[in-house]
């Protein structure tokens, strides 16, 4: 089953962006952020400054779920 992604504003260094995610991969990020006791904003600004090239936020974001649930 695919679902549609959601676009959500996040604020990265002062600025608001907006973010489509698939609403599985906002839960993923949402509970990440949860059990780090991070503010989620702060831990898409350290995403943010992580990515290489021209990766888009979305794509690194959903690494980052990923590689986070496979432990790596």
């Amino acid at each position: 089953m695919t679902t549609r992604p959601a676009k959500h504003s996040l604020t990265l260094r002062g600025h608001r962006t907006s973010v489509s995610l698939e609403p599985e991969f906002w839960d993923a990020f949402r509970a990440i952020a949860a059990a780090r006791n991070t503010p989620l904003n702060a831990l898409a600004a350290e995403i943010d400054a992580a990515r290489r090239g021209d990766e888009g936020l979305a794509s690194a974001i959903r690494v980052f779920c990923l590689n986070h649930y496979k432990g790596t």
